[in-house]
C-alpha cells in the first residue's frame, strides 16, 4: 500500500513537473514573436537556447539509459528539444551574419561535438549501472551550471536596484519547477534529479526576495551606469531608452529566457 502511494505521488509530481516545465520552455515565445514580426534578432543572444537544448539532450539520453522511472524525463525533454531547436532555427533565419556564424560554432562545439563525445565515452568506457551513474553526474553538474546562470541577473538587480530585467513570474515558475522535480527525484530515489533542484529552489527564492525588495524602485540610468557591464541585449535597450524617453524597458523583460532543468 505504501509503495503504491509513493508511486502515485511520484507520478503526480512528475506530471506537474512536466506541465510547469512546458510553461517555462514556452516563456520566450513573446521574444520570438518580436523577432518574427521585425525580421531581426535585435541584439538577442542565442546562448540561452543552445544551453537549454544541450541540457535537454543530456537529460533525454540519461532518461533512455534508466531501466525504470524514465518516462517523465523522456516526455518533457523530448518536447524541450523540439521547442529549443525551433527557437534556434528561427534565430538563425533572422540573425545577422556574425551571429549566425557564432551560433553555428556554438552548436557544433557543444550540441554536436561535446554531446557526441559524452555518448561515445559512456559507451566505450562504461556499461549498465555505471553508465547511468556517470550520465547522472554529468546531468547534475550541467543542471547546477544552468541554475547558477541567473547569478549575473541577480547581480544586475542589486547593482541597479531595479527588477526591470528580472520578471517575477518567470522566477516563480522556475522555483515551482524546481520543487516539483525535487520531490519527483526524491520519491523515485533519483538523486541526480533531486539534488540539483535544491540549488534551483534556493536561487528561485533568492530572486523572488530581490524582486520584493526592489519592486518599487524605478531604474535610474545615470552617468555612472556602465552599459558595457550589461549583457548585450540589455545594453541595447538601455541605450534605446536614453535616445527615446518613451521607450518602455519593461517590454523587454523576456530578454533572458531560462532553461528548465529536471
Amino acid at each position: 500500500m505504501a509503495i503504491s502511494t509513493v508511486h502515485h505521488m511520484a507520478f503526480t509530481f512528475g506530471l506537474l513537473g512536466n506541465v510547469v516545465s512546458l510553461m517555462v520552455y514556452l516563456a520566450p515565445l513573446p521574444t520570438f514573436y518580436t523577432i518574427y514580426r521585425r525580421k531581426s534578432t535585435e541584439g538577442f543572444q542565442s546562448i540561452p537556447y543552445a544551453v537549454a537544448l544541450f541540457s535537454a539532450m543530456l537529460l533525454l539520453y540519461y532518461a533512455f539509459l534508466k531501466t525504470n522511472n524514465g518516462f517523465m524525463l523522456i516526455t518533457i525533454n523530448s518536447v524541450g528539444c523540439v521547442i529549443e531547436a525551433t527557437y534556434l532555427l528561427m534565430y538563425m533565419l533572422y540573425a545577422p551574419k556574425e551571429a549566425k556564424i557564432y551560433t553555428s560554432k556554438l552548436l557544433i562545439l557543444f550540441n554536436v561535438g561535446l554531446y557526441g563525445m559524452i555518448i561515445l565515452f559512456t559507451y566505450l568506457f562504461s556499461d549498465g549501472l555505471r553508465r547511468v551513474s556517470i550520465m547522472g553526474w554529468i546531468c547534475a553538474v550541467c543542471s547546477v551550471c544552468v541554475f547558477a546562470a541567473p547569478l549575473s541577473i541577480m547581480r544586475l538587480v542589486i547593482k541597479t536596484k531595479s527588477v526591470e530585467f528580472m520578471p517575477f513570474w518567470l522566477s516563480f515558475f522556475l522555483t515551482l519547477c524546481a520543487i516539483m522535480w525535487f520531490f519527483y527525484g526524491l520519491l523515485i530515489k533519483d538523486y541526480y534529479v533531486a539534488l540539483p533542484n535544491i540549488l534551483g529552489f534556493a536561487f528561485g527564492v533568492a530572486q523572488m526576495i530581490l524582486y520584493v525588495i526592489y519592486k518599487n524602485t524605478k531604474i535610474d540610468v545615470s552617468p555612472e551606469f556602465k552599459l558595457q557591464e550589461l549583457p548585450n541585449s540589455i545594453a541595447l535597450r538601455v541605450a534605446e531608452s536614453l535616445e527615446n524617453p518613451r521607450h518602455d524597458l519593461s517590454k523587454h523583460k523576456d530578454c533572458f529566457p531560462s532553461a528548465t532543468n529536471v
